[in-house]
């Protein structure tokens, strides 16, 4: 058999796990290629708010955001107008919500990551456009950043393309991995072949293609999210992502706070906002339209087919009327309605599984994708032996 060549790694899926797995694997100088089976990235890592977002993250996980705010920061050149350094702001609107931020606070002076407490007056100055009866105060994160969600992954991608000299694969479905002692033998849709000396599997559900068995018998959950777009707003303009009461009461990082439990069993047990997974998040895009959202539904993988590809428009309803509570738009007229999609563990932040000494997967991100995956892709490549770790390092 004839292949087409040969590879130190090849990742397969080119969303933002495994385009950073090329991006460490590459600046370490080894010889990569990627294969993506669309002709771009079209799964979550370009239908997310892009809020990068560690201090939504546990305090397991978010050194993982932290060193890729760093990498973010790194690639701002390349990222253009995609890139602010706007911050993401958490505003309480009640005693049970600011009695979180402050004890959010206080996890995050432990850690070491800045924070500052606004009270209401300061957040209105700061961020034109919040209901002043919503705030009661609000918690500001100045090191957390915007990035484009559409244009992110393929402005990298196009760097490591062009700069760094990855071999890019579009339109190419992994359908076989066949390892031997001394490479993997990879072969496409298109009955195309390469060997490598590792394969990474970063493809999120679709890996089932690969390896229906494992898939099946994890504890992966698909999830399905809804998204509007204003058009943009004539006058207003703010910068920090804008997290509100709902995702007080949701992010992993609060469940570390003292009285969360408290608070959370006071809720009512049976809501629409719970029944959807409703939390209220705003981000303003560079052309001045403003993302908000979102809805949560799940399934296990046995029972995909329940998340229906068509938008609720009781959701979508709902979203809106409760950012309208929350923010005085200049227009709320609707631009886009999306779903989003991404599969999740129930057990762990990421999916891992070793096949053999040469094939890895590494899927199943979630909602953390864009905040954590630069980072967390050195971390994985680390572990399974592609790269070295650093000295010092745990």
């Amino acid at each position: 058999m004839n292949y087409n060549s040969t590879y130190d790694v090849i990742v397969i899926g080119g969303g933002v796990l495994g385009t950073f797995h090329a991006y460490h694997a590459l600046q370490a100088g080894l010889r990569v290629a990627l294969l993506e089976k669309d002709s771009q990235p079209i799964g979550a890592t370009v239908r997310n708010f892009g809020q990068v977002v560690p201090s939504g993250l546990s305090s397991e996980l978010q050194s993982y955001g932290r060193q890729s705010l760093d990498i973010y920061r790194s690639l701002e050149p390349i990222l253009g107008d995609g890139f602010r350094r706007s911050g993401s702001l958490y505003i309480a609107s009640n005693d049970a919500e600011s009695t979180l931020l402050h004890e959010l606070r206080q996890i995050n002076r432990y850690n070491n990551y800045s924070s500052e407490l606004w009270n209401a007056a300061t957040t209105l100055r700061n961020v034109p456009g919040i209901r002043p009866e919503y705030i009661r105060e609000s918690l500001f994160f100045p090191e957390e950043i915007s990035i484009d969600p559409r244009q992110t992954i393929h402005r990298v991608l196009r760097f490591l393309k062009e700069v760094l000299g990855l071999d890019y694969y579009p339109k190419r479905m992994a359908i076989d991995l066949d390892p031997s002692s001394s490479c993997v033998k990879v072969r496409a849709n298109t009955g195309e072949t390469w060997q490598a000396d590792k394969v990474v599997v970063c493809s999120g559900s679709e890996f089932q293609a690969l390896y229906p068995d494992l898939f099946c018998e994890s504890d992966i959950q698909l999830v399905k999210l809804q998204m509007l777009e204003t058009k943009p707003q004539h006058r207003l303009r703010f910068e920090p992502n804008i997290l509100t009461g709902k995702t007080i009461r949701r992010y992993e990082s609060f469940r570390e706070c003292d009285s969360y439990h408290a608070i959370k069993q006071a809720e009512p047990s049976m809501s629409f906002s719970r029944e959807h997974g409703v939390h209220i998040l705003f981000k303003q895009s560079a052309d001045g339209s403003v993302i908000l959202g979102d809805s949560h539904e799940y399934a296990p993988v046995e029972e995909a087919g329940a998340l229906s590809y068509g938008s609720s428009n009781a959701i979508n309803i709902y979203l809106l009327e409760q950012a309208m509570r929350i923010m005085d738009l200049d227009t709320w007229e609707i631009n886009r309605i999306w779903n989003g999609y991404y599969c999740q563990t129930a057990e762990a932040p990421v999916f891992r599984r070793t096949i053999d000494e040469r094939i890895h997967i590494c899927t199943g991100i979630g909602g953390k994708g864009m905040t954590m995956g630069p980072a967390f892709a050195k971390k994985n490549l680390q572990e399974i032996g592609v790269l070295p770790v650093a000295s010092g390092q745990v």
